[in-house]
């Protein structure tokens, strides 16, 4: 299937459009209007779709639409036209997509399996006379590779029991059974149903009414495994808001087991899958086969529709190869830039590690480095404005940090300018670090990705300087910086 869209028919178009001040340049956001969760996120015949709560009449949150987006490469993205469309039964809130190559739904023809996406209709008008069954998911499906899509007629396929929050299906095949497993977020829980042909459902369980961070409401679950040194290792993604580690959103997951009707954690503790202020409602690509592929909305419901863009709100984090590792009998997740940021590699300059040394800082930068022994450390994205971001690791407190106290236009929130910090969870005495820098965002990897953090800011001109501040005495292994050429090109 060949996709012509923006970046690939009208350059020019693209120049004009994709360079509006803060836009990102290596991360996907629409080409104008609102964008929040990523949804029906589907590898098919050699195309990842991005299907995106999206609102196509302005650049604040509205009645949603599910926008489409598809790559061949994970970075480089054509915008499609409007998925799925509001109707009778409601917006088209977050949910998800997958190929269903047993033709288990009937709606396929022979050589031809559906995508199927399954979403939540949110109805305003019981929302606003107070009903508590608002909320009811429903299915759609595709027989052109997600050109086009045909909502099932007999719709909601599992109606609400009385829930107020009863939304964000996410659908996972569970092969020792051979059923469909839908993970619904349900308040302040988690529900698991199964199904045999994606439109007659039954409950399973419920998981974390106890277990994890619950200052608000539970949304945007995902569950999938990894098979660790023969171990099947079952991992649940589930986003909050509010009540991230900073305020307002982000997201938390738990690993355990799963056996095709309930989840059993190994942990009930809080972890957060990324210790910053901007990755919320993410989610992994389904149909990937080992690799298990998660991409975030890279804001915060505190201040996305206040921040200082125009025509655009919001972009996509990098995307993010997801890993388990168990240290000390407890499980982690890891989360690395996709090994496609490659693509998009240009110059790379070895560093000489000088204290306060500024170096020119012109777009996108992958700044990679290694400390022998880890120690405090900083690195300071500045302009000559006297505006800069700060990220680095203060030993006093074993955390690694992201400072945005003077980082530029912040007067859109009271929140928004201040110092966050995220506990290093590696106890090894070296270090890798991995900085992933475009115009208006950073995102920082640590410990082969054990700690991780996204922060977005809004400076009046584009920082242009970066420097590294250490003790005179501290070891670096490697430090160099990647040049990273626009998708938008």
């Amino acid at each position: 299937m060949i996709y012509i869209g923006i970046c690939v028919a009208n350059p020019m178009r693209a120049q004009r459009d994709y360079h509006e001040p803060h836009r990102l340049q290596i991360h996907f956001s629409p080409k104008d209007h609102w964008m929040n969760d990523p949804n029906g996120m589907v590898y098919y015949k050699g195309s990842y779709h991005l299907f995106f709560q999206y609102y196509p009449g302005a650049n604040v949150w509205g009645p949603m639409h599910w926008g489409h987006a598809a790559s061949k490469d994970l970075l480089h993205w054509t915008e499609l036209p409007v998925a799925l469309y509001p109707d009778s039964l409601g917006y088209i809130f977050s949910g998800s997509a997958v190929a269903d190559m047993n033709n288990t739904s009937g709606f396929g023809k022979k050589g031809n399996p559906p995508l199927v996406a399954i979403y939540t209709n949110h109805d305003p008008k019981g929302e606003k006379e107070g009903t508590s069954t608002f909320q009811n998911q429903s299915i759609a499906y595709s027989l052109d590779e997600g050109r086009s899509w045909k909502k099932y007629l007999d719709n909601p396929v599992l109606k609400n029991p009385g829930i107020k929050d009863f939304r964000d299906p996410k659908l996972s095949w569970y092969g020792n059974e051979k059923k469909w497993i839908m993970t619904l977020a349900t308040f302040d829980r988690i529900s698991f149903f199964s199904s045999r042909d994606l439109k007659n459902w039954t409950k399973e369980s419920d998981f974390g009414k106890d277990a994890g961070a619950h200052g608000g409401v539970w949304e945007c679950p995902d569950l999938f495994s990894f098979n660790y040194h023969g171990k099947d290792i079952w991992v649940l993604l589930v986003s909050i808001n509010p009540g991230g580690p900073h305020g307002g959103s982000a997201t938390q997951y738990f690993t355990g087991q799963f056996n095709g009707h309930v989840f059993t954690p190994y942990q009930t503790q809080t972890r957060w899958i990324d210790g910053g202020t901007d990755n919320y409602a993410g989610v992994t690509w389904s149909n990937t086969g080992n690799r298990k592929i998660f991409l975030g909305w890279m804001s915060n419901w505190e201040y996305a529709a206040k921040v200082p863009t125009e025509n655009w709100r919001s972009a996509m984090t990098i995307p993010r190869e997801l890993s388990i590792e168990e240290l000390k009998g407890n499980f982690y997740l890891r989360s690395f830039p996709v090994k496609e940021l490659s693509l998009i590699s240009e110059q790379k300059t070895d560093l000489s590690p000088d204290a306060q040394k500024s170096r020119s800082l012109k777009g996108p930068l992958k700044l990679e480095l290694d400390f022998p022994s880890l120690d405090n450390f900083s690195i300071e994205l500045s302009n000559g404005n006297n505006e800069h971001c700060t990220i680095g690791f203060d030993t006093g407190n074993n955390s690694f940090f992201i400072d945005r106290t003077m980082s530029g236009n912040a007067n859109f929130e009271k929140e928004f300018a201040k110092k966050i910090s995220s506990e290093r969870i590696s106890q090894e005495k070296g270090c890798d670090i991995i900085l992933i820098i475009d115009n208006s965002s950073v995102e920082f990897f640590a410990d082969k990705g054990l700690t991780a953090m996204t922060a977005i800011f809004f400076p009046t001109e584009d920082f242009d300087t970066f420097k590294l501040n250490i003790d005179p005495k501290t070891k670096v292994g490697k430090y160099n910086s990647t040049i990273l050429r626009s998708i938008w090109k």
